[in-house]
């Protein structure tokens, strides 16, 4: 989770559904926005709005123009596209190899700074707050898809249960139903939050840790029951089941470096958290997020699938 002093606020939709007006470059980024919260994967979250924008070009002149908002069109389109997206999601994910995992994003501090933008990315549209944090996308997987419809466009964008009802097809009593439930599942991730300078404070001695082969020093920053998560879509090799508790987990990240004697760690923002990268020859060839409860690491996010990677790697010639 991201700690309360990293919060940001995202946008309110109800102004789009209440006004009138035409499609403007900016909606391409609200709905890129909505649909990687959705959906946790800045490609899917692309494919999604590019679907809603070729279904609006594909209607009759006449009907676009009895459209009263064209934006809150694209939006209700979107979401539910993203539902269909998400009910069969897990379909497909039970053929992917190990554990899947939300896309890593960048700090905007690595868009800007010279060569590493890829231009027309989706995931340098995603606005960084609470939201998109790991904790927060990684626990939205657990809940079913028209919760996190509803937890996503109620609790984050502000949409009203009258608006959401029509895109999930259940009554907005219903839809208050199925946000509450998903902010429960949310709820117990909250507790014990540490603020961002403690969190930074608690990887930047993980990392420490590890470039010294301190194996007491790791076990003290992690809980007894922390687990470590790993996603190499196999396409990076990986453990591919969950390692749980303190000494394996110590033991699993030493040997890492251990096998990679060109490695390096630097501490940059995962999803708007502090992070760890890692380098190997100057290239990312990996990203580990944490959360922290308790002034403990409670659990480890290893992104090393290349195909998530991009937005962290310079682009080609």
């Amino acid at each position: 989770m991201v700690p309360p002093d990293r919060r940001q606020a995202t946008p309110s939709l109800r102004p789009i559904f209440d006004g009138r007006g035409a499609v403007t470059p900016d909606d391409r980024v609200t709905l890129v926005n909505i649909a990687f919260r959705m959906l946790g994967s800045a490609n899917d979250a692309e494919d999604v709005v590019q679907e809603a924008y070729a279904r609006w070009y594909g209607l009759s002149d006449e009907a676009r123009r009895e459209i009263r908002s064209p934006t809150a069109w694209l939006v209700r389109v979107t979401c539910r596209i993203c539902l269909d997206q998400l009910n069969s999601a897990r379909v497909r994910r039970e053929r992917y190899v190990g554990d899947w995992l939300p896309d890593p994003l960048p700090d905007e501090a690595r868009w800007t700074s010279a060569g590493k933008s890829r231009p027309g990315d989706p995931a340098e549209q995603v606005s960084l707050d609470d939201s998109v944090s790991m904790g927060v996308l990684v626990m939205l997987e657990s809940v079913t898809a028209a919760e996190r419809v509803a937890f996503v466009l109620h609790d984050v964008f502000d949409l009203p249960y009258t608006e959401i009802a029509e895109i999930v097809g259940r009554s907005p009593a219903a839809c208050r139903q199925l946000a509450a439930s998903a902010r429960r599942h949310l709820r117990s991730d909250r507790r014990c939050a540490v603020t961002a300078h403690q969190h930074r404070d608690v990887v930047s001695a993980f990392r420490v840790a590890c470039e010294h082969g301190d194996l007491d020093g790791l076990i003290s920053l992690l809980d007894p029951q922390v687990t470590v998560r790993a996603d190499g879509g196999g396409k990076a090799r990986v453990a591919l089941r969950p390692i749980l508790g303190a000494q394996k987990t110590a033991r699993y990240f030493l040997g890492l470096l251990r096998n990679k004697f060109a490695q390096e760690l630097t501490e940059e923002n995962v999803n708007g958290c502090p992070g760890l990268v890692s380098h190997v020859n100057g290239e990312v060839n990996g990203i580990v997020a944490f959360a922290v409860h308790g002034g403990r690491i409670t659990q480890i996010w290893v992104i090393v699938n290349p195909d998530k990677l991009h937005a962290w790697r310079e682009p080609g010639p």
